[in-house]
């Protein structure tokens, strides 16, 4: 069957690539799906990237893996709670088990009758989105917290620059940028 890890992934990044792993391992037989919410925003401080850009930092990152076993599918929010994980079932192959930290999807997706499970979370404060958007807005420490795949995209695209100017227009505070 087929495991469904859903996420932004603004960007992806290595707390990312180790949940994908750890799931390829514990579940050799199935299949990996990644769902890429929030598929239609970008350009905003939370989602800078879009929905192709973030299929091309994971396909550059796993792409050497089996591919018939890993799918990468944009989803775009409905913004309806009750409705979504119909929603997902109506846009993905099927999946039998779904893993997530978040409560909200864990919560969604358990009601609606799916085994859900928590991967490990590797080095949070390090590999966060919002630190690592941080860190290329400043242009200081973000290529260790990467895939080199998803690094050199990255400086291809010019996202620091993105994320410069997306943090000045948003206002988002540098107080916990560190290198």
């Amino acid at each position: 069957m087929r495991g469904l890890l859903v996420g932004r992934f603004q960007p992806f990044h290595f707390g990312h690539l180790k949940v994908a792993e750890t799931i390829r391992r514990e579940r050799p037989e199935a299949a990996l799906l990644l769902a890429i919410g929030s598929a239609e925003e970008s350009y905003t401080w939370k989602n800078p990237f879009t929905a192709g850009e973030r299929f091309e930092m994971i396909d550059r990152t796993i792409g050497s893996w089996d591919a018939p076993r890993v799918h990468i599918v944009p989803v775009a929010d409905i913004r309806r709670h009750a409705q979504w994980v119909r929603y997902l079932e109506s846009l993905l192959p099927s999946f039998d088990r779904v893993y997530t930290n978040n409560p909200l999807t864990r919560l969604l997706f358990e009601r609606a009758g799916y085994v859900v499970e928590r991967p490990p979370i590797y080095s949070r404060a390090r590999y966060e989105g919002e630190h690592i958007r941080r860190c290329l807005a400043a242009d200081r420490g973000w290529r260790p917290l990467l895939p080199p795949g998803v690094a050199g995209y990255l400086t291809e695209i010019d996202a620091p620059h993105r994320l410069a100017m997306l943090k000045d227009r948003s206002g988002a505070s540098s107080a916990r940028t560190s290198a």
